[in-house]
């Protein structure tokens, strides 16, 4: 896309709609993801252990609010941000207001709300907000991909990735023109955040925990059994993550692990050493390298992570998640800032 088409697509930025219907937060759907990105903290599961923790609810991995947001992008994609044949996901911020639980009923909202040029690429940013029936907003989700254009692509990959596609999903990169466009906004009025209770039962006292604390070390091993059930569990069905031919078609080496299912393990990576995924006020990953899934061997990702910062008048500290895998960096950087009892 040239500079000119850039600017064009800039004027977008600030497109708002909403999506068609509500996302009623289903209790299996949340055992089915929690499986999906190998979450097993007892909130994610167990009804009873949710309500030790002050939920009423099973509660909601943080990364859940990427499968309906993923759904109610669809529009965003094929008909304001257009021109480009795919894109690549680079970073993600996740914040959360208060902890999402089984029996929620969410209006998603989609907004444009960036559009960078650097060093010759598009940088283009879709912020979903979840409001919940009583009109707060629960759950702020940035997602930054970069636009890339058939210059940059195999010519024969659109092709086969077409033909690799579910039979309802359009992947070709077509767009509407703009004669068809027509920029809606959103509407003015009051935006009421959620306050999540400030108990955290679940975690360590703010006391206990000191910057430099280490998190420890948990390996994950990833299968293609695991990018398919992913896939399918998020919607998410770019065949790079489960067709060899295309993936190297695409340039990469092998199949590659979903950038969203990565940060679904370090998410349940630092719940698990915290006690409670509900702590979690914000998420923020920036991808470097994807992890390669081989068919024979799999993929193993280490996690790490360390205390970065503590702030004493909120009781809350800044987390570092490190993932590696086959010696390469997974996250450029990703933190987390988690609240303590």
């Amino acid at each position: 896309m040239t500079a000119a088409e850039t600017s064009a697509l800039e004027s977008r930025v600030g497109h708002y709609y909403q999506a068609d219907d509500t996302y009623r937060v289903g209790r299996e759907k949340v055992r089915e993801y929690a499986r999906a990105v190998q979450d097993y903290h007892p909130a994610h599961w167990n009804v009873s252990a949710a309500a030790e923790l002050g939920y009423s609810g099973l509660v909601a991995p943080l990364t859940f609010t990427s499968t309906p947001a993923m759904a109610a992008n669809r529009r965003m994609f094929e008909s304001v941000v257009v021109g480009y044949d795919t894109y690549l996901q680079t970073e993600e911020v996740f914040e959360q207001h208060r902890p999402i639980v089984a029996g929620d009923e969410l209006q998603v909202d989609v907004e444009l709300t960036s559009v960078r040029r650097i060093a010759g690429r598009d940088l283009i940013t879709v912020t979903n907000t979840f409001t919940d029936t009583g009109g707060e907003r629960v759950h702020t989700l940035h997602t930054t991909v970069v636009g890339v254009t058939a210059d940059d692509i195999n010519p024969g990959t659109m092709a086969a990735v077409q033909n690799a596609m579910m039979h309802d999903v359009d992947f070709s990169g077509i767009g509407a023109s703009d004669a068809d466009y027509q920029k809606t906004v959103r509407p003015e009025g009051e935006v009421r955040i959620a306050r999540p209770d400030t108990r955290t039962p679940g975690t360590p006292s703010f006391e206990d925990v000191k910057v430099g604390d280490e998190l420890g070390v948990h390996n994950y091993r990833l299968s293609r059994g695991d990018l398919v059930n992913y896939a399918g569990v998020a919607g998410d069905a770019n065949p790079i993550h489960w067709d060899e031919d295309i993936a190297k078609l695409a340039g990469l080496p092998d199949v590659i692990a979903h950038g969203m299912l990565t940060m679904g393990l370090g998410a349940g990576f630092v719940s698990a050493w915290s006690g409670d995924p509900g702590a979690v006020t914000r998420y923020a990953v920036r991808l470097s390298q994807p992890a390669i899934v081989s068919a024979k061997e799999g993929s193993d990702i280490e996690f790490s992570g360390r205390i970065k910062s503590l702030d004493p008048q909120t009781r809350t500290g800044v987390v570092i998640v490190a993932a590696k895998s086959g010696g390469r960096k997974i996250f450029g950087l990703a933190t987390m800032d988690v609240r303590f009892r």
